[in-house]
């Protein structure tokens, strides 16, 4: 990535909804050279460019963060597993005292008590769970807060 791909990358943090056109104006570059930089990076996976809904807006009052210990040799396989479930918004390896941890999105606390006892508990391997319940969300998504 160069200054360029940097400053396009910039632009779309703050508000991924941009029109190439709009952002080859501010950086005075041509349409299709945002264009193919955007192609470029996408089909690299140097970025990815989708919707970040607000949970409570689509009925999920309930966030948490969830650490997850687990069999050494198991690791790789919980994490596939939670990494597919539909409350998952977030699953990554970790060091320190979790081997896993999961940001997950539910109705509500009883949702994500029957969520942490059945799809997570009964997972063979998942040795301990803590779960640490989100009050209030400051900040979602890389743009600035709103």
């Amino acid at each position: 990535m160069d200054k360029l791909d940097y400053k396009i990358v910039s632009m779309l943090k703050q508000d991924g909804r941009l029109s190439n056109a709009n952002v080859a104006r501010v950086l005075k570059v041509s349409e299709g050279t945002i264009r193919r930089r955007l192609k470029r990076m996408t089909n690299e996976n140097i970025i990815r460019i989708f919707a970040v809904p607000n949970p409570e807006s689509i009925g999920l009052h309930s966030e948490a963060l969830i650490g997850i210990q687990v069999d050494p040799d198991k690791m790789e396989i919980i994490a596939n597993k939670v990494s597919k479930l539909e409350q998952a918004t977030w699953v990554a390896h970790t060091t320190g005292t979790y081997d896993i941890f999961l940001w997950a999105a539910v109705e509500s606390t009883e949702e994500l008590g029957k969520f942490i006892r059945g799809p997570i508990g009964t997972i063979p391997g998942v040795r301990r769970t803590e779960t640490f319940v989100n009050l209030r969300v400051v900040k979602r998504g890389h743009g600035p807060r709103d």
